[in-house]
């Protein structure tokens, strides 16, 4: 969808040019009510004034961004060096863009995408809370890498893992095991990606072995706390110990909210796996050199970034190629679990 214009601004307000200009510029000779209505079009169509005519006559530069929530979060790390070097391989500059928990990550593409005349954009962790009217406001290819595909329907490029069906081999595993009281400890309940998706494969693995769901033994994350998180983890953990609730068996929706856990679990004076068992999701590096070592869903991230980027050339060259990639993950058995 092309930018909207200033010219465009003042007609759907019923001023002139200069009145546009004067209220993005805060100048003080216009009033509060005009001004304010021409700062709603703007925010509405999210118009992102150039800087200068020479911006005006620039063409789009050979510059691919990355968008990501969590750039603390490791299991982006080793995906990230793959995109960068990828890109620079290609001859094009490279933009790494961290997203706070708070902000749209397509109003934030929006802008990037304007003030940057990027050429393609990468969104590691996909796009939660998105509208179509808004996604078609980007005028260049994007990619969803490592996200929901649920909730995709093939208008977008994804590379992803089916995160409902390996969230499901996880607890069928743990069910294998004799667990019957199966613990969730995931994203806020707001959460309509990735988050959901594993939740949706808990239940129905439980669905599967014949046990039935108990929603007191699932934790959702809190808004004060960073999703996916060891302090999450942590926290949660803590707070179902407190509940009194009988359980044999936590499964944390991320290997960081596993370590937060058997901290919670260590500090009540358990014994892991003997007390009660740990999985995790995600296959993170330090899962496997944790004591004891955790059981989890390892993504193939190198692999999923390879990908992601060639997906976008493609896209970019508008060459024929398919859009959605799903990849297999692998269940990786540790010592924090154990047999009933």
């Amino acid at each position: 969808m092309e930018q909207i214009t200033i010219k465009e601004i003042a007609k759907m307000c019923g001023v002139g040019v200069s009145t546009v200009s004067r209220a993005i510029n805060n100048h003080p000779d216009i009033s509060e009510e005009t001004r304010q209505k021409v700062l709603d079009i703007i925010h509405e169509y999210n118009y992102i004034p150039n800087n200068s005519a020479q911006n005006l006559k620039r063409a789009a530069s050979d510059t691919i961004a990355v968008l990501i929530k969590g750039i603390s979060n490791p299991f982006f790390s080793d995906m990230i060096r793959v995109l960068e070097q990828e890109t620079s391989r290609k001859k094009y500059s490279f933009i790494l863009q961290h997203v706070e928990e708070s902000e749209d990550e397509v109003d934030v593409a929006i802008r990037l995408e304007k003030e940057k005349r990027l050429k393609g954009i990468v969104f590691l962790g996909g796009i939660t809370d998105r509208t179509d009217k808004k996604v078609e406001q980007l005028s260049v290819p994007f990619v969803l890498s490592t996200a929901d595909m649920a909730n995709t329907d093939g208008r977008y490029a994804i590379v992803s893992v089916d995160h409902e069906k390996e969230s499901r081999k996880m607890v069928d595993y743990l069910c294998d095991c004799g667990h019957k009281k199966i613990a969730l400890l995931t994203a806020r309940r707001a959460d309509i990606s990735v988050g959901l998706q594993r939740y949706k494969g808990y239940i129905e693995s439980l669905k599967a072995h014949g046990i039935e769901f108990d929603e007191g033994l699932v934790r959702w994350t809190p808004e004060e706390l960073q999703t996916f998180s060891m302090e999450a983890g942590y926290k949660l953990t803590k707070d179902l110990l407190d509940s009194g609730k009988e359980f044999t068996c936590i499964f944390a929706s991320s290997d960081r909210m596993a370590v937060g856990a058997c901290k919670a679990l260590f500090d009540a004076g358990k014994r892991i796996p003997k007390d009660c068992s740990v999985a995790g999701f995600d296959g993170l590096e330090y899962a496997a050199y944790y004591e004891p070592s955790i059981t989890t869903i390892r993504q193939p991230r190198k692999e999923m970034a390879e990908a992601t980027i060639s997906l976008l050339f493609d896209l970019i060259n508008k060459e024929p190629t398919e859009n959605r990639l799903i990849f297999d993950a692998e269940l990786v058995i540790g010592k924090s679990t154990a047999a009933l």
